[in-house]
């Protein structure tokens, strides 16, 4: 496993978030922290090389990392300093018309409010820049990604540290825009297929079909969403890595009529018109940059491994994109997929060789890899814990890859063929009718979600009993003794829920 970078993208990372987060404090903090650990591990890495030749690898990591840490720490506190004394910085608590550009499609929060991320173009006919934060009525309901909006708001601090410069709500009716030709037809091809899935599916199928394969997620009903944030699917709405695999992957099987360099192009282009079309989130920004280094390796006949490329993403994003470096959905998908690479093949040799059919022992090894990572972020983020989330994840895996794929080819296909498009669109039928049944069913398990605190507290805890977990599980008193404490706490939930149950009857 090549691990040469890394170190890199950890300190890039760190720095950033640390700049970000506590200014030139945690710069020089973070910045400490990575070079000590770097020169530890190098030393501890080189001992069997001899003293002298330890030396010089130690020496040359420690100069690597300090210099990787010192450019991004420079670089991190111009943006910081840029955000901090921005322009409009000077006109909180005022009402402002501005002109700015979403950079996704508004979603709806409480109140039936609207809220989109997106860019400043001018402030009372001034030309400006900044990142924002808008607040906004129904009346903002036609506006798409790269549409830019007249209208006026009210100027407030920003909510977090994420450099953004300003929190807009707005007043009024905007008065719209036109994106460009490219997002226009990425918009077109989202309202084509949510109205050609509405015309195939029933209701509930038709919501969940574009959030499974283009991340839109505004016609999915509170139900829904609640089932899948306590059946732990709530990824599966969040465009991310495996779609980006799957779609390039199907391209990439056209190589042997093709030619794999033609086969590697048409992969290139599907994956920018599949970005443009569901949106560059963290985690499909994550994905692209990602693919993209793996395309790459094909074509220059490289050595393709997945963690270089991991690793050369975060450092390509922490330049383009800093914000990323506090943005729990960039970690989430960054920690998923190390896990998934790292992990997940580990324990499936372990169960492979007890016997496992390895189709079943990937399978297993994946969504368990992958609940381990991120469970603490989900749990900090939400203050909950889904102790179904493995099972319903390995239930619904069978119908992801199908969906994916026919519905994705059904996108492409609603905007010039809408006959077509439905017809495909028929046959993710039962896959949905799956996919809707295991959110169900394992929602409504007994105990299926445990409330932990949020925060850092709710992380650190289901952190460490995760990796408890994992360490017990190595000998057979372990997975007694976790499989009986599981069974106790189920019992002890049940008992709760009966006993509230009868209490409010």
């Amino acid at each position: 496993m090549d691990l040469r970078l890394v170190p890199a993208a950890l300190t890039s990372w760190t720095v950033t978030a640390a700049g970000i987060l506590w200014t030139t404090a945690g710069v020089v903090a973070a910045l400490v922290v990575s070079v000590g650990a770097a020169t530890a591990v190098a030393w501890w890495g080189s001992r069997a090389a001899g003293f002298q030749a330890g030396v010089r690898a130690t020496l040359a990591a420690t100069i690597a990392i300090a210099v990787t840490g010192l450019a991004f720490g420079a670089a991190v506190l111009l943006r910081v300093e840029h955000a901090s004394h921005h322009p409009l910085t000077e006109r909180f608590g005022s009402t402002v018309t501005v002109i700015a550009t979403p950079a996704e499609t508004p979603r709806v929060v409480g109140g039936g409010r609207l809220m989109f991320r997106g860019t400043l173009q001018a402030v009372d006919a001034v030309e400006m820049s900044g990142r924002v934060v808008v607040f906004a009525s129904a009346g903002f309901g036609e506006l798409s990604a790269g549409q830019p909006a007249a209208f006026k708001a009210r100027v407030s601090r920003p909510m977090r540290r994420d450099l953004t410069v300003a929190v807009l709500s707005a007043t009024g009716e905007p008065k719209l825009g036109e994106a460009s030709p490219i997002q226009r037809a990425g918009q077109r091809v989202r309202s084509d297929f949510a109205t050609a899935a509405r015309a195939a599916l029933p209701a509930d199928q038709a919501a969940m079909l574009p959030a499974l394969v283009l991340g839109d997620t505004s016609a999915l009903s509170a139900r829904t969403i609640e089932e899948f944030r306590a059946s732990g699917l709530t990824h599966l709405t969040a465009v991310s890595g495996a779609n980006v695999t799957i779609v390039c992957g199907a391209v990439l099987l056209t190589a042997g009529v093709v030619g794999p360099r033609a086969a590697v192009a048409l992969a290139a282009v599907a994956l920018v018109a599949f970005v443009i079309v569901v949106q560059p989130s963290a985690s499909v920004l994550r994905a692209a940059v990602m693919a993209a280094i793996t395309l790459l390796a094909v074509v220059s006949h490289r050595r393709r491994q997945a963690i270089p490329a991991l690793s050369a993403t975060v450092i390509a994003l922490m330049v383009g994109a800093p914000e990323l470096a506090v943005d729990v959905g960039f970690a989430l998908s960054v920690s998923a997929t190390a896990a998934l690479v790292v992990i997940a093949p580990v324990w499936s040799r372990r169960l492979v060789a007890r016997g496992w059919p390895k189709p079943l022992a990937d399978a297993v090894s994946v969504a368990a890899a992958a609940q381990l990572v991120t469970a603490p972020l989900v749990a900090a983020i939400s203050g909950m814990f889904s102790v179904v989330a493995v099972a319903a994840n390995l239930a619904a895996a069978v119908v992801i890859a199908p969906i994916t794929i026919i519905g994705t080819a059904a996108a492409a296909l609603s905007s010039v063929w809408p006959a077509g498009g439905q017809l495909l669109i028929r046959f993710t039928g039962p896959e949905l009718w799956w996919l809707s049944g295991v959110s169900r069913w394992a929602a409504g398990v007994p105990g299926a979600v445990v409330p932990v605190p949020s925060g850092p507290l709710g992380a650190v805890m289901v952190a460490v009993g995760g990796i408890a977990t994992v360490v017990l599980t190595r000998w057979r008193w372990g997975r007694v003794g976790v499989a009986a404490l599981a069974v106790c706490l189920v019992a002890w939930t049940v008992s709760n829920q009966a006993a509230t149950t009868v209490g409010a009857a």
